[in-house]
């Protein structure tokens, strides 16, 4: 999507400022006790409470068997990313931590946002995992300027988390939004700069970070969507969507407590 009218721009921002809200009450649920299968149907209540419908639920995305059959992607510890929270059981636990990826679409604008949570207190290497995580999304957001590059993006995200001890997820990254869940161009999270298609003023795009406690392998489970950590080490992912404008990028998904 290329936003070019203010309709289409405050549609986007409303649906944005929608969906920040809507997760940040969703990681609000994510404690101990609690089943993932609880947290997609919270996430799915407030969406359509607000007149919206949920993006991901039916979605299938290039090369999937079948349509994604939640609302919310729940991914927990050495699930990295599109864990599905409504096929197999799962309780969350004291110590865990839980990615949250959620999209919404509201007057046929779609946004994408994801973040890591705490389950209660949890151990100092997926602290700073989650800490890592973030920072390098925010450096890539830096980096979206009009006139630059994909590639820049990518080089900031990476660069970020080379200065810590985690693994970036190569395989896995950002991608534009908008008019649908996935669009081109696709934005690594390691790369150069200077390359890649040029950022140009009204791109909506989602990037999203993941890294791990350990390798960077990743395998995708039977089940088609859910990815985890090959070694089994924890993951952490973080995602906004962005709107690239002459003044610098801005924050379509923040959250209502949120601080850059």
């Amino acid at each position: 999507m290329i936003i070019k009218t203010p309709t289409q721009r405050a549609d986007l921002l409303e649906a944005g400022k929608r969906m920040g809200a809507i997760l940040e009450e969703v990681a609000t649920y994510a404690l101990p006790g609690v089943s993932v299968e609880e947290l997609d149907t919270r996430a799915e209540q407030l969406i359509r409470d607000g007149g919206d419908e949920p993006a991901f639920l039916g979605y299938a995305p290039e090369g999937a068997n079948r349509p994604y059959p939640a609302t919310l992607c729940v991914s927990v510890n050495e699930e990295v990313v599109h864990g599905i929270p409504t096929e197999e059981p799962r309780t969350l636990k004291e110590g865990d931590i839980v990615s949250l990826d959620i999209g919404l679409i509201h007057n046929g604008i779609v946004v994408d946002t994801a973040i890591t949570v705490a389950v209660g207190k949890t151990d100092t290497v997926s602290e700073k995992l989650m800490s890592a995580t973030k920072a390098s999304l925010y450096a890539g957001i830096a980096a979206a300027k009009v006139g630059g590059r994909v590639g820049d993006i990518s080089y900031a995200i990476e660069q970020s988390l080379k200065k810590t001890d985690f693994s970036v997820v190569e395989i896995l990254g950002g991608h534009a939004v908008g008019d649908a869940v996935h669009e081109e161009p696709f934005i690594p999270n390691v790369g150069y700069k200077g390359t890649g298609e040029e950022l140009v003023e009204g791109m909506v795009l989602a990037l999203e970070p993941i890294a791990t406690a350990g390798k960077k392998a990743v395998i995708i489970a039977p089940d088609g969507y859910t990815y985890r950590t090959k070694d089994g080490s924890r993951a952490a992912h973080f995602e906004h969507t962005i709107l690239l404008e002459k003044d610098g990028p801005v924050i379509v998904t923040r959250r209502p407590s949120e601080k850059v």
